[in-house]
C-alpha cells in the first residue's frame, strides 16, 4: 500500500490525523526505543504539505518541491527535480486537502510509480479513485453509549467527550464534567455526531453557557436545519448547522470581520486584519456604522475565543491567525452572499501588493533575510492578490510592483513561478502601455535565463530592449542590457557578456545610483574576466562589487563578489585568506537561503581542505555539496559555469585516500542537513 487516502466530511479530523501520523513517524526516525521495523520504514524522511491555500493545481508540484527544499535545476522542472529527489528514497509524503486540486492526481500517481520506496498519505473529502489507492474513511469520534446511563464513569471514556471537556476547559478553566452535567454533555456529543470541529465550536461557548443551556440552543439550531440543503448527508448538515449556530451568535461587527477574514490564504497578521477589517459600512442595532481599526483586535479576539479563528504564536513573539479550512469555506460563502466579496478582495490585493512593493528596496539591503521570510510566509496571500489583480483589470499595479520587487522570485527560489506571473500579466492586457510591456518582457527574460532558458529569454529581452529604446527609457535599456549579458554568458559568448554586463553596471550606477544592480553586474563581470585570464581586471571588478554590496549590506550581492577574490587568493596559495572569504560567502548565502551558492562555497572549502591534506573533511564537504546540488534549483550563476575544476580536484583527492574511508566520509557528508554542513564547515575551518 503506497497511496493511502483519508476520506471524510469537513471537520471530521482528517488533517489532524494525518499531521499526527506524520509527527509520530518523523519522531520514530530518531527514537532509539522504537521498534526497529518502524524506524526503518521511512528512513529518508517525512513531509507534511498543506494544500488548502492553493487554488491552482499547477502549483501543487512546485509547492511539494519547495516544502522539501527542492528547486528546479537548470533546464529541469520542479517535477523532474522532485522525481529525481524521491526516486530512491524511503519517504512519506503527506498531502493535505487534495479534494479541490484533483487535476494533479495523475502527477501524484506518476511520482509514486517512479519512486519505488515512496508512500503518499492524502486527505480528501472523497477518494481520489486512481489505481493503487487504499481508502481509509475517517469516522467521527466515539460518543457515549446511548444504551447506558449518562453518568460520569460511562460518559468520560468516550473520545468525543474527552475532546469536548478539553476544549471547554480551555474556554472556561473551571469547567468540570460532573454528575449534574454529564447527561447534557453526552447529548451534545450525540447531537454533534462526534464531529471534532463541531465539538470544538460548541465547547468554545462554555465560557458563558453551561452544558444544559448549550444543548438547548444547539438542539434548536440543528432542528431548524441551519439553512442546509435537505439532501446533504446528516453529518454535513450537522456541521453546517453548528457553524450557522456559531455565526448567528456573533454580534454584527464580528460577523462582518469573520466574513472578510475568509479571503486570507494561509493565515494573516493583525496588521492585515486591521487593513481589511476597518471601515466599510455595517449594520448594528438597526443603525449603520463602521468597524474602527482599534476595534479589530477585540473582535478578532472574540472570534478566537469562539474557535472560529485560530491564533498561533510565532518564533519572533508575534501572533499569526488563521481558520480551519471548513470554517474558512463557510465564511467565504457568507462573504459571497453579502455582496461585498469583490471589494474585500480588492482591499486584500491592495494590501499585499503594497507589502511586496515595500519589500522591494528591503530585499536589496541588510534586512534581506527578514523580508524574504515575511514574503515566504505570505506567499498564499501574494498569489491570491496577483491572481485577482490580473483578472480584474489591475495589471498595471502588478507591473509596478514587479518592477521594484522582482528579486523576491529570484532570491526565494520561486523563479519559474515568478516568470509565469510576468507572462500571465503580459497576456492579460494586450493593449497595455509600451513601458509596462517592456518591463514584463525583460523581467520574464531575467528569471528565464536564471534557469537556463537562454533562447526564449533572449527573444523576450530583445523585444524589451527595442521598446525601451523607442521610449527613451534609459533605466529599462540598461536593465535589459544586463540581462542580455547574462544570456550571452549562458550562450558561451564571454566577450559580449563581459562588455554588456560591465556597461550595464557602470551606467546604472552613474545615472540612477543603483548600487545593488551595479554590484551584481560587476560581480558577475569579475567572474567572466577571471575566466578569461585577466586577473587584474577581475580583481578590480570584484573589489568594486564587494565595496558597493557592503555599503548597502545586501548579503547575496556580497556573496556574488566574493568567489572571484577567494579564487584569486587560492591561486596565489593564500589558503587562509581564500578560506575566510569562502566562509563569509557561505554564511551570507545560508542566511538568505541561496542553496546554489551554499553548495558552491562548500565545494570551494572542500578543495581547500584537500589542498591542506585533510581529505576526510574534504570528502564530507564534497558529499554534502553534491547532495544539495541534486535537489535544488541551481541558478545559472556566472561564477559556476565551469564545473570541471572541482570535479578534477575531487578526483585527485579521492586517489589520495583509501576507498572505504573516502566512501564513509562521503556518505556522512551526504547525510548532513544544510545547517549541519554549514556548522561543520565553519567550526572546522575556525579551529585551524
Amino acid at each position: 500500500m503506497r497511496l493511502l487516502t483519508l476520506t471524510g466530511t469537513g471537520g471530521v479530523g482528517k488533517s489532524r490525523l494525518a499531521l499526527e501520523a506524520a509527527r509520530r513517524l518523523a519522531a520514530s526516525r530518531h527514537d532509539d526505543d522504537d521498534d526497529e521495523e518502524e524506524q526503518s520504514l521511512f528512513t529518508d524522511g517525512v513531509a507534511f504539505v498543506g494544500l488548502a491555500p492553493l487554488s491552482d493545481a499547477s502549483l501543487v508540484i512546485a509547492t511539494i518541491a519547495q516544502s522539501l527544499g527542492l528547486r528546479e535545476i537548470e533546464g529541469r522542472s520542479a517535477r523532474e527535480a522532485l522525481h529525481s529527489y524521491l526516486k530512491e528514497k524511503r519517504f512519506l509524503l503527506v498531502l493535505d486537502n487534495l479534494e479541490h486540486l484533483l487535476e494533479v492526481v495523475p502527477e501524484v500517481v506518476a511520482l509514486i510509480e517512479a519512486s519505488p520506496y515512496l508512500t503518499v498519505l492524502a486527505t480528501s473529502r472523497a477518494p481520489l479513485r486512481v489505481r493503487g489507492e487504499q481508502e481509509y474513511p475517517v469516522g467521527p469520534l466515539g460518543v457515549p453509549d446511548p444504551q447506558k446511563a449518562p453518568v460520569v464513569e460511562e460518559v468520560s471514556s468516550a473520545a468525543a467527550v474527552e475532546l469536548f471537556v478539553e476544549r471547554a476547559r480551555s474556554a472556561s478553566p473551571s469547567f468540570e464534567l460532573t454528575e449534574a452535567n454529564a447527561a447534557a454533555v453526552a447529548a451534545i456529543c450525540w447531537r454533534l455526531d462526534g464531529l471534532p470541529l463541531a465539538l470544538e465550536l460548541a465547547a468554545a461557548r462554555a465560557r458563558f453557557l453551561g452544558p444544559t443551556a448549550l444543548l438547548s440552543r444547539l438542539d434548536r439550531a440543528i432542528e431548524a436545519g441551519g439553512g442546509a440543503a435537505r439532501d446533504l448527508p446528516e453529518r454535513q448538515r450537522t456541521m453546517r448547522a453548528t457553524l450557522d449556530w456559531s455565526y448567528d451568535l456573533l454580534h454584527v461587527p464580528e460577523r462582518e470581520l469573520f466574513r472578510r477574514l475568509s479571503v486570507f490564504v494561509g493565515g494573516w497578521t493583525l496588521e492585515a486584519a486591521e487593513a481589511l477589517g476597518e471601515g466599510g459600512e455595517v449594520e448594528a442595532e438597526g443603525a449603520e456604522g463602521v468597524i474602527r481599526a482599534q476595534e479589530v483586535l477585540s473582535l478578532l479576539g472574540n472570534l478566537v475565543e469562539q474557535s472560529l479563528v485560530v491564533a498561533e504564536a510565532e518564533a519572533d513573539g508575534s501572533v499569526r491567525y488563521g481558520m480551519l479550512e471548513p470554517v474558512r469555506q463557510y465564511a467565504l460563502e457568507k462573504l459571497e452572499h453579502s455582496g461585498q466579496a469583490q471589494e474585500v478582495r480588492r482591499r486584500h490585493a491592495a494590501f499585499f501588493l503594497a507589502l511586496v512593493e515595500e519589500a522591494g528596496s528591503e530585499l536589496k539591503g541588510h534586512d534581506q533575510p527578514i523580508w524574504l521570510g515575511r514574503l515566504e510566509t505570505e506567499l498564499g496571500n501574494l498569489r491570491a492578490a496577483l491572481s485577482w489583480s490580473i483578472g480584474h483589470g489591475e495589471t498595471q499595479k502588478v507591473v509596478d510592483v514587479a518592477w521594484t520587487s522582482w528579486t523576491y522570485w529570484w532570491l526565494s527560489g520561486h523563479i519559474s513561478e515568478g516568470r509565469r506571473w510576468m507572462e500571465e500579466a503580459l497576456a492579460s492586457e494586450p493593449g497595455m502601455p509600451a513601458t509596462s510591456r517592456a518591463r514584463l518582457l525583460t523581467l520574464g527574460a531575467t528569471l528565464g535565463q536564471a534557469i537556463g532558458d537562454f533562447e526564449g529569454s533572449s527573444r523576450a529581452n530583445e523585444q524589451s530592449m527595442e521598446l525601451f529604446r523607442e521610449l527613451g527609457d534609459e533605466e529599462g535599456v540598461y536593465f535589459a542590457m544586463g540581462t542580455a549579458g547574462l544570456i550571452a554568458l549562458g550562450q558561451n559568448q564571454p566577450d559580449e557578456a563581459l562588455s554588456l554586463m560591465e556597461e550595464s553596471g557602470e551606467r546604472r550606477l552613474e545615472l540612477f545610483g543603483d548600487r545593488w544592480s551595479s554590484s551584481a553586474m560587476f560581480g558577475f563581470s569579475a567572474t567572466v574576466a577571471l575566466g578569461q585570464g585577466d586577473r587584474a581586471r577581475a580583481r578590480r571588478l570584484a573589489e568594486r562589487a564587494l565595496s558597493l554590496a557592503r555599503e548597502i549590506g545586501a548579503r547575496e550581492a556580497i556573496s556574488v563578489a566574493l568567489p572571484t577574490l577567494a579564487t584569486i587568493a587560492r591561486s596565489d596559495e593564500d589558503l587562509g585568506l581564500a578560506a575566510r572569504l569562502f566562509e563569509e560567502g557561505l554564511v551570507l548565502s545560508a542566511e538568505v537561503g541561496d542553496g546554489t551558492n551554499v553548495a558552491y562555497y562548500l565545494e570551494a572549502l572542500a578543495e581547500i581542505s584537500a589542498a591542506e591534506d585533510r581529505l576526510e573533511r574534504a570528502a564530507r564537504l564534497w558529499g554534502v555539496a553534491g547532495a544539495l546540488l541534486e535537489t535544488i534549483e541551481v541558478i545559472a550563476y556566472p561564477h559556476a559555469v565551469d564545473r570541471t575544476f572541482y570535479d578534477r580536484q575531487m578526483a585527485a583527492a579521492r586517489q589520495r585516500l583509501d576507498a572505504p574511508t573516502w566512501e564513509e566520509a562521503w556518505e556522512e557528508g551526504r547525510a548532513m542537513t544544510t545547517e549541519e554542513a554549514v556548522g561543520y564547515a565553519l567550526e572546522k575551518e575556525t579551529a585551524l
